[in-house]
């Protein structure tokens, strides 16, 4: 039995060892630098961040960001069926289509709705 997790096992250590490895050699050979404004300031994509520290998205930005998550996992339940489908047959070719149709009948309907509109 441990010798069928044999790999991973080593695997594993060798990964953390090289991680820790890593993290003692940048604590002795890194910069020091001291901790200021401007450097504990927070940035996006390397400019600075026009957010304040009150500020709060609207719910459309959360409603966008849940139908993409959404359709994003929809569609990669369609990836492993692409790949065998022959070996699945004509049910899985059935259940598929039904599965994108009601997909395209969510999408339209969230189209309709406007949640798709930014504002």
């Amino acid at each position: 039995m441990l010798r069928d997790y044999l790999p991973a096992i080593v695997f594993m250590v060798l990964g953390g060892l090289v991680g820790a490895l890593f993290s003692v050699l940048n604590g002795i050979s890194g910069r020091r630098t001291r901790p200021n404004r401007n450097r504990s300031a927070p940035y996006e994509c390397g400019l600075p961040s026009e957010v304040q520290r009150g500020f709060r998205f609207g719910i459309s930005f959360y409603l966008i960001a849940m139908l993409f998550i959404l359709f994003d996992i929809e569609v990669i339940f369609l990836y492993p069926i692409a790949v065998q489908l022959r070996a699945f047959g004509g049910f899985a070719l059935g259940e598929t289509v039904t599965f994108v149709l009601l997909l395209m009948i969510a999408f339209v309907y969230v189209w309709r709705r406007g949640a798709l509109e930014w504002n």
